[in-house]
């Protein structure tokens, strides 16, 4: 028996270890601040401008000056209620921005096509009712003829929420370039508990292939890793920045890793310098 033990021991000892470790803790460094009425929901940045997102309006400015270039709206209780975020097609000159009709339920959500530099609305493409409100979406990776999508599926407790679910259940889906579901992933606790009551209200694939999520209201950005095993994301660190959650942007047009998000109390759209993720 002793001898069937130390066998045990010995095989288990030679396996890869599969318990993750525990988190790091991270500070990014403040860039910029810019005033910005509709600095409320989620910000975007392309090379010239950044943009400011709530609900029903978009408003573009100039990323030197922070002057008001454009704007768009809709009346808050029209057909788009909730653009939570938005993605700059950089070789389109296009904003893709993930709209849902939240707080009414069932979920139902939509991406909203708008010219880059006029906000001209230019495409609405309904996905119909969808297992939670779609809050963001980025490109998966860049390979290919048809890159693919990750997208946040949102669900709540209590307000804005279904029967029988509640923040847990927030989805993090991989779509194909049609928007298309063909697979995924779920929260891993250490992050679902610090979402409660609500969810993943932004993310963003980073220059380092890993996950960035904000949730709605910590100032806490979280470094989740693809795992090799399994359907449940890696938290790998919690960086510190004064973001109050919602949506945010990696700044595709540098080499830096920066961040734009917004401060909803200060009506202020931010940048931030990340740090590197420490990785055994």
């Amino acid at each position: 028996m002793a001898k069937h033990l130390s066998l045990c021991a010995l095989i288990l000892a030679a396996l890869p270890t599969l318990v993750a470790a525990a988190p790091v803790t991270l500070r990014a460094e403040a860039v910029a601040a810019y005033s910005a009425e509709e600095a409320r929901q989620g910000a975007a940045v392309d090379f010239d401008a950044f943009y400011a997102i709530v609900n029903s309006a978009i408003g573009r400015y100039d990323r030197r000056s922070g002057e008001r270039l454009a704007s768009w709206s809709l009346p808050r209780s029209g057909p788009i209620r909730h653009i939570n975020s938005c993605h700059v097609a950089l070789d389109r000159a296009v904003l893709l921005c993930a709209n849902s009709n939240f707080p009414q339920t069932p979920m139902a959500s939509s991406i909203e096509v708008f010219d880059a530099r006029s906000l001209a609305h230019l495409e609405s493409r309904s996905l119909g009712l969808t297992d939670g409100s779609l809050v963001w979406f980025d490109r998966f990776d860049r390979t290919g003829l048809e890159p693919r999508w990750i997208a946040g599926f949102a669900h709540y407790d209590g307000r804005g929420g279904v029967p029988g679910r509640d923040h847990r259940d927030t989805r993090i889906e991989l779509m194909d370039a049609s928007f298309r579901p063909i697979g995924g992933w779920m929260l891993p606790d250490s992050v679902l508990e610090r979402l409660a009551p609500h969810s993943a209200s932004g993310g963003a694939m980073g220059p380092d292939g890993m996950l960035y999520l904000l949730g709605h209201d910590r100032e806490e950005l979280y470094v989740l890793a693809f795992p090799e095993l399994g359907p449940t994301l890696e938290h790998v660190a919690t960086i510190e920045l004064e973001l109050q959650g919602q949506a945010l942007v990696w700044d595709r047009t540098t080499s830096e890793r920066i961040v734009w998000g917004i401060s909803r109390p200060a009506r202020e759209v931010r940048a931030f310098r990340v740090p590197r993720i420490p990785r055994d």
